[in-house]
């Protein structure tokens, strides 16, 4: 059993908070809770450490790969630890921590110092060179939080930075075991992680001493974020909310698709942010396509994620499971049919039943909003333009997908999406080389591939005669 290291950790916290099973409800371990003048230390630290980490690509390289390497080998303590704290089945938690060694090993391809010339018609020699920014702070929610730290920490480092990361205090267990994974191949100070409840990240935030803030989150702890790093005037990379749209055109086939616009919709019992959403059908095809997909809600086996027969686990804590539950109630109250599920299940833990609605009513929350959970509205259309219209007409924008039989035609239709990321017969797949951006109240900034890195780094120019 892989255990905690302290060299990436604050000093012992005075306080702890419990950490609770989302499959039982019960807490089953306990977590440090930093408090917030803690962290002028911890920045001081990462500052310190920033000199170093900054001056030697080559070593930076070398570290992330056996960092990538560590993450691998302790996929056996870290899988089961993420499932306990986040809820996921273990297979998905195998696959997160997957990712996020591929992600280290991408992004320590990218650390080598980067120059490049400028020609202006001037008699001198004008050079970029690109910079890091010193330390980063990163605040991850609860749903993803290995891979969503990952996609902080790696492009961070690889540019030179250091970081000091906040997870969510629903899953801040295998974040530290991470951490201190990692913390065999990574110099003191590079990464540390702070855990406890607010108001430490939003002290963080505001922290004088981070150049840069990266969240992934809601929308409205967004605001309040960005509004934090204001006084310092610390860039702000912000990945929030999304209400995914999927447009079925009139030669789709409904059967071929249905499992895997199941799957796009409900992988993680729906706790994606770029998850599907609502679902637009045309009206011939109406009653199949949610025929279809409360088939898969009503077989897929909902359980314990430690369970090897379980496809679909809890929600992650009790605050969503009710927002889940009043969103669903209001639809239904509004006229909609659950015919699929609707209901939280009768067991402990917060579990709610895979739930396909049909006749909800455009203006009903579980449409304009993110329901973040095991539920999907299904929309009948008669008109494409219409059914865009409706895709584009909320404050969100950061994926969707058109499903057709016709490539080419279903492709134009993806063009006219309002979002960052368009997909064609398939949702939410992104590669690591790709940007991934939202647009609207979706996000700022930019974050995957080389342009995740450069916005870890700032231009310094320097100018220089021509030799005579």
């Amino acid at each position: 059993m892989v255990t905690a290291h302290p060299l990436h950790l604050p000093a012992p916290a005075t306080a702890s908070f419990a950490v609770l099973d989302p499959a039982t409800g019960e807490a089953f371990d306990e977590a440090p809770g930093q408090q917030p003048d803690e962290l002028d230390a911890v920045v001081r630290r990462a500052h310190e450490a920033w000199r170093g980490w900054r001056a030697d690509p080559a070593a930076r390289t070398t570290a992330l790969l056996a960092a990538a390497d560590a993450v691998e080998a302790a996929e056996a303590d870290l899988a089961p630890l993420l499932t306990r704290e986040q809820g996921k089945p273990l297979a998905e938690s195998s696959m997160e921590i997957a990712r996020t060694a591929a992600r280290l090993r991408y992004f320590a391809e990218l650390t080598g110092p980067r120059t490049e010339p400028l020609a202006d018609g001037r008699p001198v020699r004008s050079e970029v060179r690109w910079r890091s920014l010193g330390p980063v702070a990163a605040i991850v929610p609860w749903n993803f939080p290995l891979q969503l730290a990952s996609a902080k920490f790696a492009p961070a480092l690889a540019a030179g930075n250091t970081m000091v990361l906040k997870p969510s205090p629903f899953t801040p267990l295998a974040t530290r075991l991470l951490a201190s994974v990692m913390s065999r191949a990574l110099p003191e100070g590079v990464l540390t992680i702070v855990t406890g409840h607010e108001p430490l990240g939003a002290r963080l935030a505001a922290h004088p001493g981070i150049r840069h803030v990266t969240f992934t989150g809601s929308t409205a702890t967004g605001r309040a974020v960005a509004q934090g790093a204001v006084p310092s005037l610390a860039r702000v990379t912000l990945e929030l909310g999304g209400n995914d749209a999927a447009v079925l055109l009139d030669d789709v086939e409904v059967e071929r698709i249905a499992e895997r616009l199941f799957w796009a919709a409900f992988r993680n019992c729906g706790q994606v942010c770029m998850a599907v959403k609502r679902v637009y059908a045309p009206a011939r095809l109406y009653s199949r396509v949610v025929e279809a997909l409360a088939q898969q809600a009503r077989t897929v086996v909902v359980g314990a994620g430690t369970d090897p027969d379980t496809r679909l686990g809890p929600i992650n804590n009790a605050a969503q499971l009710a927002r889940v539950e009043n969103i669903t109630e209001r639809a239904l109250a509004d006229g909609a049919r659950a015919v699929a599920g609707g209901h939280r299940l009768d067991r402990p833990g917060y579990f709610f039943a895979p739930t396909i609605l049909a006749d909800v009513p455009h203006h009903s929350p579980v449409v304009t909003e993110e329901q973040f959970g095991p539920v999907l509205p299904v929309l009948p259309y008669t008109n494409l333009d219409a059914a865009l219209d409706a895709a584009n007409g909320t404050r969100f924008g950061l994926g969707g997908s058109v499903w057709g039989t016709d490539i080419d035609r279903a492709e134009e239709v993806a063009g006219r999406l309002e979002c960052g990321t368009a997909w064609v017969n398939h949702h939410a797949e992104l590669s690591l080389a790709q940007p991934f951006a939202g647009i609207k109240q979706s996000g700022v900034g930019v974050a995957g591939g080389p342009w995740g890195l450069y916005g870890n780094l700032r231009p310094f120019v320097v100018h220089r005669p021509e030799e005579a």
